[in-house]
């Protein structure tokens, strides 16, 4: 084997994300995680400094709900730290269940699935209802978590203006004759901004196109 062919084989693949890490960090935009210490509180500690924590999702202050602590305890002595499966395998327990029976019962619908999270779920559930063969109509500020599941579905999307109404039903007319499945999504209240969609008009137009409906509020 030559000196070249040697050294070829010797060559790291990954040493471009090294380099890249590297070009970040000299220009001082390299991601770095807070480390939060202790419980996550309107007031905690990150990096060893107390602050006032704007960033959390603890928006009602359960992660230490006394209820929830108690209950999180009780349940690991019975079921211990895990599932230890994914739930299509065999994941899926008795509370999952009962979880979601209650929710169901709670929203007065037939049926509910939980997930792990808002980006799986939205990934999950776009690319389960629609194919290949379908249209989506989805607002230009849709988190991306939306994004994801509309490309996963490989549906045909097509993008209407922020909150504008107008422009969406402008696309349900151009696709009136659209032979698959139609499917208006939209964030509730929208991550960025906070503002809030025109659901009673979108809704409206769902209808009136026979469209699927979805939304996420999980920013609600």
């Amino acid at each position: 084997m030559s000196e070249t062919a040697t050294l070829a084989t010797k060559q790291n693949p990954l040493q471009y994300v090294t380099d890249q890490l590297h070009e970040l960090r000299e220009k001082g935009v390299a991601p770095e995680l807070r480390v939060l210490e202790g419980e996550q509180k309107p007031v905690c500690v990150f990096d060893g400094r107390e602050v006032i924590n704007l960033a959390s999702n603890n928006y009602l202050g359960l992660t230490t709900h006394k209820a929830l602590r108690k209950a999180a305890l009780d349940a690991v002595k019975r079921y211990g730290a895990g599932a230890g499966a994914v739930r299509t395998i065999a994941g899926t327990m008795k509370l999952h269940l009962e979880l979601e029976e209650q929710i169901a019962a709670f929203k007065k619908v037939e049926a509910c699935v939980v997930f792990q999270s808002g980006f799986t779920a939205n990934a999950g559930t776009v690319s389960a209802v629609l194919g290949k063969e379908d249209l989506i109509v989805s607002d230009e500020l849709n988190h991306a978590s939306i994004i994801d599941g509309a490309r996963l579905s490989k549906a045909t999307i097509k993008i209407f203006r922020h909150k504008d109404v107008e422009d969406c039903e402008r696309i349900l007319k151009e696709h009136a004759g659209f032979p698959g499945k139609k499917l208006i999504i939209t964030d509730g209240v929208f991550s960025m901004d906070g503002d809030i969609a025109p659901l009673p008009q979108l809704c409206d137009l769902a209808e009136r196109y026979n469209c699927i409906m979805m939304v996420d509020d999980a920013h609600g």
